[in-house]
């Protein structure tokens, strides 16, 4: 498993405010998922192994996450700190990490995932949701 990025956020942190648009045109804020659990999973690069297996367990597990009152967003970059410096083959270049971050319902940081696995880190979310 890949080193573990140095993170700004830590668990117990306000959540930095984001507004996104999402697929279906509409624009997602953080203010507007008030009172709900937040899964905001940061991926490197649409349509690539990792990435397509990461989003097919989340999308398998959607209707356990619905069940839990969370919401699913993936995204590829934002304020969150999920860009900089990566290493593949001994090849230095900035990207984006694979990164997962819990949002509390009061819009803390409850928890934070810097490594993943993508097959099995949508069971891990709903174990650390309850």
């Amino acid at each position: 498993m890949a080193k573990a990025p140095e993170l700004a956020l830590k668990v117990g942190d306000p959540a930095p405010a984001f507004s996104t648009p999402s697929t279906d045109g509409t624009v997602v804020t953080l203010s507007g998922l008030a009172g709900k659990h937040v899964i905001l999973y940061f991926y490197p690069k649409d349509d690539t192994s990792g990435c397509t297996k990461e989003a097919c367990a989340f999308r398998d597990a959607y209707s356990q996450f619905r069940a839990k009152g969370a919401v699913i967003l993936g995204v590829s970059v934002n304020a969150y700190g999920a860009w900089g410096e990566k290493s593949f083959m001994g090849r230095k270049y900035q990207g984006t990490y694979r990164i997962t971050y819990h949002i509390d319902p009061k819009g803390k940081i409850a928890h934070i995932w810097p490594t993943v696995k993508p097959e099995a880190h949508a069971a891990e979310v709903l174990a650390a949701l309850g």
